[in-house]
């Protein structure tokens, strides 16, 4: 069978949100469970959030994006404890890739009035666009995404035969975070460059939009050894498992390799990822007996400590146990 011939299921989650019959709920359990159990990947459709949302944060992406380089630099995530604003093009390089990823990007997440926990939660930080541009219409999606990313948690805790009630335990303050990315066309990337290289996702659930109709994400099928491209569809989403979610399951969930290319010679490309991990303090809910009790924090440190300006008295505190 050749790539070509290979898709990632599309789950149709309606019959969960809003069943209409008897075993709706049943089978897009089922059906969820079989697609993170065999590729850490589905699409979905009937997820609930309405088209013009979607529109008008693909909208807010581009508006932001345009903005003159030196003002988006002053918004830089460098510059902000919470990890939350700007990331420039080239600036993210992984262990083992030849080149940084081609890729710009903005992060959000919750909006906590106070700076608690190295950061990990705190404020936001807005472009100066009028607010109707991108702060509301940005805002909304996040919310909705939230929402989504819960659900599919729900989703995945009955597929291994747990109570939806668990959540509870390890999503009271969940950290959600949401990166909004703008590829640059292939022409003006470096040979050998990838918008973002070949990575897993460190956690929870990904809930990710791609604009329709730009090409660009490709999954690592290990039982066939190659990329599978996922195409861009209008109000399909991608969701995918993380490392944490395939650790936390006993490894019955996958968290698979994946990257992006963005395949237009002379148009740029976004997306937009919502990351639903838990709280901060929350260690393995599936497994109360886990050996391992890396709370969610120490483990978004050991995957990426580098990358955040933590003082030594802030790290101690998210690496402390609860």
């Amino acid at each position: 069978m050749s790539t070509e011939e290979l898709k990632l299921p599309l789950i149709d989650l309606s019959g969960y949100i809003d069943p209409k019959a008897p075993g709706d709920r049943e089978r897009v359990i089922a059906e969820v469970k079989d697609a993170c159990a065999k590729f850490g990947f589905f699409q979905t459709k009937g997820h609930n959030i309405p088209l013009g949302l979607q529109k008008g944060l693909l909208k807010s992406i581009d508006t932001l994006f345009d903005m003159p380089k030196e003002e988006k630099r002053k918004l830089s995530f460098l510059q902000n404890v919470s990890r939350r604003g700007y990331e420039e093009s080239g600036m993210s390089l992984r262990d083992g890739d030849k080149l940084p990823d081609s890729k710009e990007a903005y992060y959000i997440g919750r909006e906590d009035p106070v700076i608690e926990h190295a950061g990990f939660y705190g404020p936001n930080v807005w472009p100066p666009l009028p607010e109707d541009q991108f702060r509301k219409p940005v805002w909304d999606y996040y919310q909705a995404t939230h929402n989504l990313g819960s659900i599919i948690w729900e989703i995945l805790l009955q597929g291994l035969g747990h109570p939806i009630s668990l959540m509870e335990s390890f999503a009271k303050k969940p950290m959600v975070m949401m990166k909004m990315i703008r590829y640059p066309p292939l022409a003006a990337t470096l040979p050998g460059q990838f918008g973002v290289g070949a990575h897993t996702d460190f956690g929870g659930v990904t809930v990710l939009l791609q604009e329709p109709g730009k090409h660009g994400l490709e999954v690592w099928l290990e039982e066939k050894e190659d990329w599978v491209p996922v195409q861009a569809v209008e109000d399909v989403y991608v969701i995918n498992c993380g490392d944490m979610i395939m650790r936390w399951s006993g490894m019955q969930y996958k968290s698979a390799k994946h990257r992006v290319i963005n395949k237009a010679d002379n148009e740029s490309r976004l997306s937009c990822a919502t990351f639903f991990h838990g709280d901060i303090f929350a260690t393995n809910p599936l497994n109360p007996e886990d050996p391992n009790k890396e709370t969610v924090g120490q483990l978004l440190i050991k995957r990426f400590g580098n990358q955040f300006s933590l003082s030594k008295e802030w790290k101690a505190e998210v690496q402390a146990a609860a």
